[in-house]
């Protein structure tokens, strides 16, 4: 069944080719038609190859041409091997090679003009039936020319839509590991804390701070479902809070605007937002830091995001927070920097235009 399914086509053809020559001989009556070995090798033929055209598209235009050229001139009567051309030249010309199935089709009717031409008074092939020869020709080369971009445009529109499908889940990829990192991390902070503290009141403080970022994760994971949902986009006017959550585990967060702050793309505030939240989470993770400082930097053009801390510095582990950053700023045209600072600790700089670069 798969076999008949995908030589379909092939078998139509064949059938139609065989079919209408056996009708047209019959229709001889008593005659004996001329040459009809010939004439039926030469279906055979034609026929057989279509079953090549997938691989050999142009060789298969080709040789059924030559086919009917010697079928027409050597037999009677004459028979559908025509067909077998036809649908051989439509392939050719719906796999993309257009200007190739034009010149077979051009080459052919040239053939068919120049043997008339020589054929005098016993022309098989009167005018009208050579312009409808012709115009029938062009047809199926447009047709599959039309059949070829039509089946190039919805590859693109799956393509592309499998490329919005992969960007989409890596968005909320990062999107999870931002706001569940960032507070799960906090968190284990103060477990530590707690849990190998010996003074009772640090331990008390320790889970009353787990209990308000365990709350604070989920109003994120809240707010980050209703933003997939195109409710809710986290802005930098919310970098105060970030710096209240982290100054509650211990760090010191200093934030300083430069320039006018101005209403940025949306795309743009939640990829800058995003960046001090992984930076401020690496920060109370890896640094052992006391202190850091949050610059947002505002110009017409672009605005930019430095995140700075004074802890042991060193190079950055590799990981999905900063190549997550990364992949952000790159994003919109943009670009990160994660380095150690020569005077101490690390520092991670963004810089995200307000237009994304084409």
């Amino acid at each position: 069944m798969a076999i008949l399914r995908r030589y379909a086509a092939e078998i139509a053809v064949t059938v139609a080719v065989v079919a209408g020559s056996v009708v047209v001989s019959l229709g001889e009556g008593a005659e004996t038609p001329r040459n009809a070995v010939v004439g039926w090798v030469c279906v055979a033929l034609a026929c057989a190859a279509l079953f090549l055209r997938r691989r050999y598209p142009l060789p298969v235009a080709i040789f059924t041409a030559v086919c009917c050229a010697v079928y027409y001139p050597q037999t009677d009567p004459d028979g559908f091997v025509l067909l077998a051309f036809a649908f051989a030249l439509y392939n050719n010309a719906s796999t993309g090679r257009i200007r190739s199935a034009a010149v077979v089709a051009a080459a052919s009717m040239g053939g068919v003009a120049i043997g008339e031409a020589g054929a005098g008074a016993s022309r098989q092939v009167d005018n009208f039936a050579f312009l409808l020869m012709a115009g029938w020709f062009i047809a199926l080369v447009a047709v599959g020319a039309v059949t070829y971009y039509r089946r190039e445009a919805e590859r693109t529109k799956e393509a592309e839509a499998q490329r919005r499908a992969t960007d989409e889940r890596l968005r909320i990829a990062r999107e999870l590991h931002d706001v569940l990192g960032h507070n799960l991390a906090l968190i284990n902070v103060q477990a530590g804390a707690a849990l190998h503290g010996k003074d009772p009141a640090k331990a008390e403080e320790a889970l009353t701070t787990i209990k308000q970022t365990s709350k604070e994760a989920l109003r994120e994971l809240r707010a980050t479902l209703g933003m997939l949902r195109q409710a809710d986009t986290p802005s930098l006017a919310r970098v105060a809070e970030l710096a209240e959550s982290a100054g509650a585990h211990g760090l010191t967060v200093r934030t300083e605007i430069d320039g006018t702050a101005t209403e940025l793309p949306p795309d743009v505030e939640h990829a800058a937002f995003r960046v001090v939240q992984e930076a401020l989470t690496n920060v109370a993770r890896h640094a052992a830091a006391n202190t850091v400082v949050v610059r947002i930097g505002y110009t017409p053009h672009d605005v930019s995001v430095q995140i700075d801390d004074d802890g042991r510095g060193g190079t950055a582990e590799p990981g999905n927070g900063i190549r997550g950053m990364t992949e952000r700023a790159e994003a919109l045209g943009g670009e990160l920097t994660a380095a150690a600072r020569e005077d101490g600790g690390f520092r991670v700089r963004a810089r995200l235009p307000l237009r994304v670069k084409k």
